[in-house]
């Protein structure tokens, strides 16, 4: 699903600790939705090869920022950290706040499992909480969030232990790898949660890189995972990452913008199996690909197009314009050298590049 709300835009908000914090605006938000661009969320989303500790310390500056961004001296309240398990646990939210000097009054645990079967989400299941309610809560939670079912779960989960007990919850600050369909869903969640909370105050969300969109479909590739895995067309996407994957051409072309968080850091042998299953099979089909379309694909508009079209296509008009046309130049050059591209000889080059690095992990 893409963003449909057509007068959103990117707006910049500042440079806090050598990240950029981007704002996306909109007359009919009702909720704060902003996009963090850092060095280290950059390198995480453009390289699978980050994995284990790495991958969590590379959230860790961005998540610090916007919390200075949110909490300019650090001491304007206090906090409870919800984890949703386990993905929840990729987030460095905990270290993140004290860092900024932000206490953390309470740890609150929620365990959701998605049943899988042939790639195909086929239930969720709750099997673990802990939660200490009580009123007046701000709420942090860090979560990957593409189709947004497992977080509604566990969020309605929460919202009712809250209103059964007594609690109330004030305010929830979000982090997310995620995708488009989390702007409509916290916009729904909010109203609903109004309703029970009247002095609830909003989401104030915050994605890694950009806004993305999940596949429909298998894609150009006829391999990528639909409602799973994340792409660009229909997104917002922060100049910062479009510039950095486009000095890194290899990296355009990965199964999605990221693989499973919670396999990336605790279960890294199972990690690189979804990886290899990818690129294997990007080279099995090789023959079958059609690389103009599949650079179209992951640009996320057929190309080329003229400089003020891009600016629409990436809702970047009101961005300063300081680097934008160097970066539309070069995806206008990749889409005119794109039938060039041998999909066979990036398969098997990244196939070994990443054999090189999984065998640390064997």
């Amino acid at each position: 699903m893409s963003l449909n709300y057509n007068d959103a835009s990117l707006h910049y908000v500042g440079l806090q600790d050598d990240t950029n914090i981007y704002e996306l605006r909109s007359g009919r938000f009702t909720n704060k939705f902003f996009i963090l661009s850092g060095a280290g969320s950059r390198h995480l989303m453009a390289s699978p090869e980050v994995v284990g500790y790495d991958s969590y310390l590379s959230t860790l500056p961005a998540t610090v920022a916007a919390l200075r961004h949110l909490f300019p001296s650090g001491s304007e309240g206090d906090v409870d950290i919800l984890t949703i398990l386990r993905g929840g646990l990729n987030y460095p939210i905990e270290e993140a706040c004290h860092r900024v000097g932000i206490r953390v009054r309470d740890m609150h645990f929620v365990s959701c499992e998605r049943a899988i079967e042939n790639h195909v989400i086929t239930g969720l299941n709750i099997k673990y909480e802990k939660l200490r309610v009580t009123r007046d809560r701000t709420l942090v939670i860090g979560d990957i969030l593409a189709t947004g079912d497992t977080f509604r779960l566990c969020l309605d989960q929460v919202i009712d232990r809250f209103r059964r007990k007594g609690g109330s919850i004030r305010k929830i600050i979000f982090f997310t790898i995620g995708g488009t369909r989390a702007i409509d869903l916290l916009e729904r969640m909010a109203e609903r949660i109004r309703a029970v909370f009247p002095g609830f105050e909003g989401f104030e969300v915050f994605f890694y890189e950009g806004i993305f969109t999940v596949y429909k479909d298998k894609g150009a590739s006829g391999i990528n995972v639909p409602d799973i895995d994340f792409g660009w067309k229909g997104g917002v996407v922060s100049p910062d990452f479009r510039h950095y994957v486009l000095e890194r051409p290899d990296a355009l072309f990965e199964k999605c913008i990221i693989y499973d968080g919670g396999a990336r850091r605790y279960e890294i042998p199972v990690h690189f199996e979804e990886v290899f299953e990818y690129w294997y099979g990007i080279r099995d089909r090789a023959g079958m690909i059609d690389p103009v379309a599949l650079v179209n694909e992951k640009l996320g508009y057929e190309g080329p197009v003229d400089y003020e079209e891009w600016l629409d296509i990436t809702r970047f008009r009101s961005l300063p314009r300081n680097g934008l046309r160097e970066i539309w130049e070069a995806e206008q050059e990749l889409c005119r050298r794109a039938e060039n591209i041998s999909i066979e000889e990036l398969a098997a080059r990244r196939i070994e590049q990443i054999h090189q690095i999984s065998r640390n992990y064997e």
